[in-house]
């Protein structure tokens, strides 16, 4: 046996080591697989240690039935008389999926054994006619983003899920959201900010809207690859068509809804919740017109539906041609701090109307806040800017300073002092004046956008200047990036309004 051993082993095609296995009668019923050489290659793609030991039958179910492998192997056991076929099938179960292979075969008897040598035709094109067949079933396609150069490599399969042509050019990562339902672009947002800044996998589920003007639904699923000093190269992953799954699910919820009469109600408050908050802000809306600005404006809701909260913003151009800009965040979660979201940033809209100062207009919202709702408290900073004069003036009530973009250079404004609103009656709030210059960005945010559990508010300002600093070529693209590299961990909502002097 060690001999035979040997000379498997010196073999450069796979080979199988087999000796006789008797039943208590003494009749051959099987072959136990007694060596696996280290050449062995399984049609199936398992290892040696899991076709070494077992029965010959047992690893190989298929012998006995379409390929007559087992008979081949006993005949030549019996008779001592070699076999050798070119282009035999041999067939494997690969998860109860039968998968042939075409093998060259040779079985010779060595004393008290059996030597199984096969050589497998062409495994390079058999293993990509595997994987193509199993993306195909699947429903999957892959693809390769090179980080460097820009070039996006995708499989036929991607083409056809997508309802491109092959001769169509690939959609970049970055891209992803244009080709997606409006309202998963803060899904995927969250997916390219962890796979793209935080450099870990990541996956998350749209709807993409392909050309034909078919919607599937489609998971997304990408890994980072770093060089040797750590740096984002590429990203590689694939997509997946479960909308199938998707209606699956659907259809399971709808009955289970029955059973959930408890948590619907709560649900329910959650839902209104969300709806008045994203009916009043939505994630991002149509340009302001603005004479000598550029306004944009983004809002990402919480990654849970129970953590809906009441942070807001206006951006809004008043009779007197000034620009009321304003950011707020109400304490709390639910129903609650929607409608208390409502209530102080129309109150605002309306106030401002009086032409009165931003610190006079938080002093107005402060009553507000403490006479006319239930116990609501809110932190907020609202701004004036005069086109004429280039002017912004500017209070805050308990909130983050604005961040000025300033060439190369990003700094928070000096705060004027100011209470939140809602904690007492009667508060005064100070007024701070800005002089911008063509070309600034002014961004306002709320503290979703850089809050963490784990660092002080004034190491996270410091991170979010770092953020801010980073060139864009438009407006929408820096408050895009500031989201997307936000290291905030808190999963609370985020207002963000950025102004670009003209």
């Amino acid at each position: 046996m060690s001999e035979l051993v040997e000379l498997a082993e010196g073999l450069h095609d796979p080979a199988l080591v087999l000796t006789p296995h008797l039943d208590a009668e003494g009749r051959l019923t099987d072959f136990r697989v007694r060596h696996a050489n280290s050449r062995f290659l399984d049609p199936a793609g398992r290892p040696r240690s899991a076709v070494s030991g077992a029965l010959l039958l047992e690893a190989y179910p298929m012998a006995a039935a379409d390929s007559d492998l087992f008979d081949k192997v006993e005949r030549v056991y019996a008779t001592g008389e070699s076999f050798r076929a070119r282009r035999m099938t041999l067939t494997a179960l690969v998860d109860q999926v039968p998968l042939d292979t075409l093998a060259d075969l040779s079985i010779s008897r060595h004393g008290h054994a059996v030597l199984l040598i096969w050589r497998i035709e062409d495994e390079t094109a058999r293993l990509a006619s595997l994987l193509q067949h199993a993306q195909r079933l699947g429903r999957i396609g892959g693809f390769e983003e090179n980080l460097v150069s820009g070039e996006v490599t995708w499989n036929g399969q991607l083409f056809a899920l997508y309802g491109r042509a092959v001769t169509d050019s690939p959609v970049h990562l970055e891209d992803l959201s244009s080709h997606a339902h409006p309202d998963d672009a803060v899904t995927i947002g969250r997916f390219l900010q962890a796979v793209l800044h935080h450099r870990r996998p990541a996956s998350t589920a749209f709807r993409l809207q392909r050309p034909d003007g078919v919607t599937r639904h489609i998971r997304v699923i990408a890994e980072p690859v770093l060089d040797a000093e750590h740096r984002l190269i590429a990203v590689r992953g694939a997509y997946q068509d479960i909308s199938s799954q998707h209606w699956t699910e659907v259809a399971l919820a709808a009955t289970r809804d029955q059973l959930e009469h408890t948590e619907k109600e709560s649900a329910e408050r959650n839902r209104l919740a969300l709806q008045l908050q994203h009916a009043i802000m939505p994630p991002s809306r149509a340009p302001l017109d603005a004479p000598g600005l550029e306004v944009a404006v983004r809002y990402r809701p919480a990654e849970s539906e129970s953590l809906v909260g009441g942070d807001w913003y206006d951006a809004v151009v008043l009779p007197s041609k000034r620009i009321l800009l304003c950011v707020g965040d109400v304490a709390g979660h639910g129903i609650e701090a929607a409608t208390g979201m409502v209530v102080l940033r129309n109150a605002v809209r309306g106030l401002a109307v009086t032409g009165a100062g931003p610190a006079q207009l938080l002093s107005w919202l402060n009553i507000v806040a403490h006479h006319l709702t239930e116990h609501v408290t809110a932190t907020a900073v609202c701004g004036l800017y005069d086109p004429e004069t280039r002017m912004l003036r500017w209070a805050r009530a308990g909130h983050l300073p604005p961040v000025l973009v300033r060439g190369a250079d990003a700094s928070t404004l000096p705060m004027p002092g100011g209470l939140l609103l809602g904690a007492l009656g009667d508060a005064q709030y100070q007024e701070s004046d800005v002089q911008l210059e063509p070309g600034d960005t002014l961004l306002m945010y709320t503290d979703g956008l850089v809050e963490r559990r784990d660092t002080s508010v004034h190491d996270s300002l410091t991170q979010l200047l770092g953020t801010a600093r980073v060139a864009s070529a438009t407006l929408d693209r820096r408050l895009d990036h500031m989201l997307t590299h936000s290291k905030s961990d808190t999963d609370d909502d985020t207002c963000l309004i950025g102004i670009r002097v003209l």
